[in-house]
């Protein structure tokens, strides 16, 4: 073999060597996605279902226990307070804690009266108030001054007698804000009403949704 073949041999087998330098390179572990279907990526996935479901129990029960406990649906039924409540509103009333006061819209139950269904009213006078209420202005007045009731609908027609009463302790004298539609304390049939019948206060119309709102109190003072 002569020399010019024994270097090309040489040049070869150097650039051989350079080639592998070259292509060396340090390993690295592959890199692959989670398996979905893996134990760990399971057992994450049940935790997650099981809190989700565990705090929509716990919603569900504090809901549960506030409505039979606090407050409480009840839906109008029939219209002697229009245009404060219309027939088929739903609201809810506050049921525990509660105490009469004037102005306050309440639901109340007197079965003596031979009321089975809730009637919703208007508290007007407490016990030891004096009430006294004018048919032929419509005026009301509530130991000696007049109420300003903004929310009465004067529908025309027959108006009702004059009244002058005290109301009795641990009682209430209710009225309609339908007032010339109203079967309340005026009647017989009610009269003055046993605080011990008053379910709540209505305290928020939930619907219809375009008439959501709290309830306020009516300000007589």
């Amino acid at each position: 073999m002569d020399n010019r073949n024994e270097n090309e041999i040489i040049e070869t087998g150097d650039a051989v060597t350079e080639a592998e330098e070259t292509n060396t390179s340090v390993p690295v572990e592959a890199v692959t996605a989670p398996n979905k279907n893996s134990p760990d990526t399971a057992t994450k996935i049940a935790a997650s279902v099981f809190d989700i479901l565990e705090m929509f129990a716990i919603c569900t029960a504090v809901i549960l226990l506030l409505f039979s406990y606090v407050a409480r649906f009840t839906v109008v039924e029939g219209g002697s307070m229009e245009d404060t409540l219309f027939q088929n509103d739903y609201m809810i009333v506050q049921d525990i804690g509660y105490t009469p006061t004037r102005g306050d819209i309440v639901v109340i139950q007197n079965i003596d009266a031979g009321i089975s269904k809730p009637i919703i009213k208007r508290v007007i006078a407490v016990g030891g108030d004096t009430v006294d209420i004018d048919a032929s202005t419509w005026t009301v007045y509530v130991n000696g001054k007049a109420l300003d009731e903004p929310y009465v609908n004067l529908e025309p027609g027959s108006r009702p007698a004059d009244h002058h009463l005290t109301v009795e302790e641990g009682k209430i004298f209710v009225l309609g804000d339908h007032r010339n539609h109203s079967s309340d304390s005026r009647s017989p049939l009610l009269g003055q009403v046993d605080e011990r019948c008053v379910v709540g206060r209505a305290i928020l119309r939930v619907l219809p949704i375009n008439k959501f709102g709290i309830m306020e109190r009516a300000k007589y003072d």
